[in-house]
């Protein structure tokens, strides 16, 4: 067997809602739009002017001419969202970049303007890709990319913007998608090699995967979390990676879909087995309306006007069990402390002090639509998740915060 090689970079995790009513409405409005089948190809949804002719999901059919608003998952719709510092050209310029599993373009510009070095060559091509509420549009050049010691890349695409809009406070998108999704993005080219498919082809990586690892958050905009390029950091997992194919069910299965069964406590059935996706830019656990009313209903929360999330009384919490996600061969386990807002970080979402949030929330449609659920931030933050463009399949592990008590 050959040496794996993992190279890691440490990201942030900043609440971008003010309240949590913006929070759900985003979380809600990227399940409708991923039901809608805009975008068929990847969580974050990121949709070029010429569409792929199809990912994992199937055929997009037609093509979205250059400069148009195609109404994509965007990644400025999360309500917690992930930065990184990557270094562009040499001698490095540092941008912030929001990391995007669902887009597969990396570019700069959006506030830091592009610095050109020695290294900068432009290869005259137009890069546009509409990202929703966000775009950005300019021209290609292949540069030098820092993503942290080690791991430094020659010879990448970066797009380099004239024009963006809607990423106020960072400089641009860190694309770690499939390489599907940069078709049709830059002119005259087919498929663009995203960062990791470079880190693989230029043998700084043995193997195209991520896995990403966070640590329960306590504040905000903290480095809270690390991406693993090129296999699983075993220091961070309690126990085996355990791995399932891409769900066959549209449209999950056009992205990190997923099958899971999930159970509150010992008996009661949430959730039969049903197709959902893992999605690191939606922030809570959203659940089809009717296991959502089943889940109510076995915890006895009640709707908060002010949050819009479900509330319990300390009585409540603990005798709050836990939830049971069935994915695969594995039952994975939810505790009650995961199952809460951060009390510590009430104030950030616009609830009480003290006040006990619960972090499932309606994903506003009936099941047997295909996607079923969105296992959220608040799910990920509990596990180690790998997604491997390679064998499109989707892993998971316990960690050391699998059964933290930080809320």
């Amino acid at each position: 067997m050959s040496h794996q090689i993992i190279r890691s970079i440490p990201f942030a995790s900043r609440v971008t809602g003010k309240h949590a009513r913006d929070i759900l409405a985003r979380d809600k409005a990227r399940a409708q739009k991923i039901l809608a089948g805009v975008n068929p190809h990847g969580p974050g949804g990121a949709q070029s002017f010429a569409r792929s002719r199809g990912g994992r999901g199937g055929n997009t059919g037609g093509s979205v001419d250059a400069g148009s608003d195609a109404n994509g998952v965007d990644v400025t719709d999360a309500g917690v969202t992930y930065t990184a510092s990557v270094g562009v050209g040499n001698p490095p310029t540092d941008y912030t970049l929001l990391i995007d599993t669902g887009s597969s373009n990396t570019w700069v510009g959006a506030d830091k303007k592009y610095v050109k070095t020695s290294t900068s060559k432009s290869t005259g091509d137009r890069v546009n890709v509409s990202y929703g509420s966000g775009s950005f549009s300019g021209t290609e050049f292949t540069d030098t990319a820092t993503l942290a010691p080690g791991l430094v890349i020659r010879g990448q695409s970066i797009g380099v913007a004239s024009r963006a809009q809607g990423f106020d406070g960072v400089d641009g998108i860190l694309g770690i998608g499939p390489v599907d999704l940069t078709q049709g993005t830059v002119s005259n080219t087919d498929l663009v090699p995203t960062v990791t498919d470079n880190l693989f082809a230029q043998g700084l990586i043995s193997s195209n995967s991520i896995g990403i690892s966070y640590e329960p958050s306590t504040g905000n905009n903290e480095i809270n979390g690390e991406l693993n390029f090129g296999g699983v950091d075993t220091t961070k997992t309690t126990g085996d990676i355990n791995f399932v194919p891409i769900t066959s069910t549209s449209p999950a299965s056009a992205y990190w879909g997923i099958d899971q069964t999930i159970t509150y406590g010992d008996r009661t059935t949430i959730l039969d087995s049903t197709a959902g996706i893992v999605d690191t830019g939606t922030t809570l656990l959203l659940l089809a309306t009717d296991a959502f009313q089943a889940y109510e209903r076995a915890t006895g929360g009640k709707l908060d006007r002010e949050t819009g999330l479900l509330t319990i009384t300390e009585q409540q919490f603990e005798n709050l069990q836990s939830l049971f996600f069935k994915i695969g061969d594995t039952t994975y386990e939810l505790t009650a402390n995961a199952q809460i807002w951060p009390r510590s970080l009430n104030s950030t979402i616009g609830g009480e002090e003290g006040k006990i949030y619960l972090v499932t929330a309606d994903l506003g449609s009936p099941s047997g639509q295909g996607l079923d659920f969105i296992d959220g931030f608040v799910f990920l933050q509990r596990f180690y998740s790998v997604y491997d463009t390679s064998n499109t399949q989707v892993g998971f592990a316990t960690t050391a915060f699998t059964d933290a008590e930080t809320n």
